[in-house]
């Protein structure tokens, strides 16, 4: 039996709790500072009452403290640390190494550390990590084999939201070209670019495409699929998300595992408690979304790029049908609503949107006509009005089961459920009747409570007592009382320092990339610097945010170019007719290297000076 966890982002308080109520068994949400999205800040009470309110279910509150750390905010992310554990925090996220053995919290190896492989899984182990989130790059095959090397590492993969073209961790893009750290929360978001792809000579080979933008990852239909392969976290990309997209997209996922559960009882069981009631169809083609992708879950696939455009294209509605004047018709099954907003491709290949003023069946009156619009198109709806109405009410409501038991005491009678136990004082009387029904009947009268009536159990002869319907109230009124004021119990060991192996040595460059290009470890402090000189690593370079480099390697990349566009001749591609070395060129004349590692069916990106 493993137990399986959906991990949800949590933007705020607000999103997190969204994220609990629609089936979540954890959350992840980053404090007022070093997280890896800098816009994503909360304060330690907030991230305490999502504790309180999580652990009410057994869920766990993670918290990402993931950043790169200079010496000069070395005391304060330790302080910061202890706050959190103080607050109820479950585990923290790591990148940084000069954190390591210092807070007395579990700690998770962040997707910032660049997981790719068993050898570097089984040392993060050894430094007292207890579970390691996996590059998103990973195929079923590469999981099991780390999951394999190492059964008790806890593997916690992403399965739905935005991709980053490089393995995280080691993008230095942002910080090249704008001077903002990835690996300090700031991504600027260099990949959703325009690119012209130039080859040695100058021939342009493409122009102005978004050339390392990818589709968003949706793995819902392979749950089944990764749990097998050894993950027990599935993880939904999105701190910046609104409340609307975390309660769909989670209901959606908690559904898809409630699932594989019911089918596989005596394999897999759900990591945290409570039963979830859903008032909606969740809908993941209605949020945002830049299309879908396995990405190289099964292998390398073609279509796992967005060249065209970088934002959110939404579901497909139908095609237009005819123009007339300021309105068209769509041809195609969706029901519109004033306000919704679409989108189509115009000549240009470019995305261009519009809203509708006025919706008759599927007759349509934009607010402004497209210049560009014509008869066929494909038109997508990227704002649905009435699903966004939808989720703004109560979408779903998580109850905790209560198995109660109704006895009689010397003097009257007695009601427990879990760790709570009421009394009321009144006098054994005989019932004309069995008062079974009216106890079940007033005990289920549990309203807005967290709690949902299981069962109840009856001492025998209770049942033929007189036991008026106001005092049973009071009996469940004090019981719930008691339940929601007790403390709510940590779910992780608080006092948890990191043990480091003796002999946890460092591996001899689980890429070739870092022993090249030594900034890659991301050393940004002196507890790092050391750190590293303990682990058997001395020549390495400060973090690139510190000493930046010429002609610097800024991405590594699975992604890959040459296969992208059909000329991967190890894939079966045709023989390219372009001179090597490849260029990307931004619209301002910056350009960036290419250089193909095909042994390791990667594309590296560096800058040119």
């Amino acid at each position: 039996m493993r137990k399986l966890e959906l991990l949800a982002p949590a933007k705020n308080l607000e999103c997190g709790i969204a994220a609990i109520d629609c089936g979540a068994d954890a959350v992840y949400i980053g404090a007022a500072r070093f997280g890896a999205r800098a816009a994503a800040g909360n304060s330690v009470d907030d991230i305490g009452q999502l504790c309180q309110y999580a652990h009410r279910f057994d869920a766990k509150v993670y918290v990402t403290l993931n950043t790169i750390i200079y010496d000069s905010e070395m005391d304060d992310t330790l302080a910061l640390a202890e706050q959190l554990r103080e607050a109820g925090v479950d585990a923290l996220l790591l990148q940084d190494m000069g954190l390591v053995g210092r807070v007395a919290l579990p700690i998770h190896a962040s997707t910032q550390c660049d997981t790719r492989t068993a050898e570097k899984a089984l040392w993060l182990e050894s430094l007292g990590f207890t579970r390691v989130v996996l590059a998103r790059e990973l195929s079923l095959d590469e999981i099991a084999e780390i999951h394999k090397a190492s059964p008790e590492l806890e593997l916690e993969v992403f399965v739905h939201g935005a991709l980053c073209v490089s393995y995280s961790g080691v993008c230095y893009a942002s910080q090249y070209c704008f001077g903002r750290s990835a690996n300090r929360g700031e991504c600027a978001q260099f990949c959703r670019l325009k690119f012209d792809l130039v080859d040695a000579t100058g021939r342009e080979i493409e122009h102005q495409r978004h050339l390392l933008s990818l589709k968003d990852m949706c793995q819902i239909d392979a749950i089944e699929q990764l749990a097998d392969a050894g993950a027990c976290s599935f993880k939904i990309e999105g701190r910046l998300k609104d409340a609307d997209y975390v309660k769909n997209v989670v209901s959606a996922y908690s559904q898809q595992i409630d699932r594989l559960v019911s089918k596989r009882p005596n394999d897999y069981c759900r990591a945290s408690k409570g039963q979830v009631t859903y008032h909606f169809e969740p809908n993941l083609r209605k949020t945002f979304n830049r299309g879908y992708t396995h990405y190289f879950l099964n292998g390398r696939q073609a279509d796992i790029s967005s060249f065209d455009t970088p934002k959110a294209m939404g579901e497909y509605v139908g095609k237009v049908k005819e123009i007339r004047g300021n309105s068209f018709n769509v041809a195609g099954l969706a029901e519109f609503a004033n306000g919704d907003g679409l989108c189509f491709f115009n000549s240009n290949h470019e995305l261009e949107g519009f809203r509708v003023n006025r919706a008759e069946g599927n007759r349509l009156f934009p607010q402004r006509m497209p210049q560009s619009l014509r008869p066929g198109a494909a038109l997508y709806r990227n704002n649905d009005v009435a699903f966004s109405k939808l989720l703004a009410s109560t979408v779903a409501e998580r109850k905790l089961p209560l198995h109660m038991t109704l006895s009689t005491s010397d003097d009257g009678f007695a009601l427990e459920a879990l760790h709570a136990r009421a009394t009321v004082t009144f006098e054994h009387q005989p019932a004309r009747t069995n008062q079974h029904d009216n106890i079940v009947r007033q005990l289920s009268k549990l309203g807005n409570t967290p709690y949902t009536l299981a069962d109840v159990s009856i001492a025998e002869g209770a049942e033929m007592l007189f036991i008026p319907s106001s005092l049973l109230a009071e009996l469940r009124r004090m019981v719930v009382t008691q339940l929601e004021e007790a403390p709510v119990k940590q779910t992780s060991n608080q006092d948890n320092q990191q043990m480091v192996a003796d002999d946890a040595m460092m591996p001899n460059g689980w890429q070739r990339e870092y022993i090249q290009h030594t900034y890659l470890y991301n050393i940004a402090n002196r507890e790092a610097r050391a750190f590293y000189q303990q682990h058997h690593r001395h020549e390495l370079a400060p973090a690139y945010e510190l000493s930046p480099t010429s002609h610097p390697l800024i991405m590594q990349c699975r992604h890959c170019l040459r296969y992208a566009l059909g000329y991967c001749v190890r894939r079966g591609g045709r023989q390219p007719e372009w001179k090597e070395p490849l260029s990307l060129r931004l619209a301002d004349g910056r350009s960036f290297e290419l250089k193909f590692v095909c042994d390791e069916c990667q594309m590296n990106i560096y800058a040119k000076e």
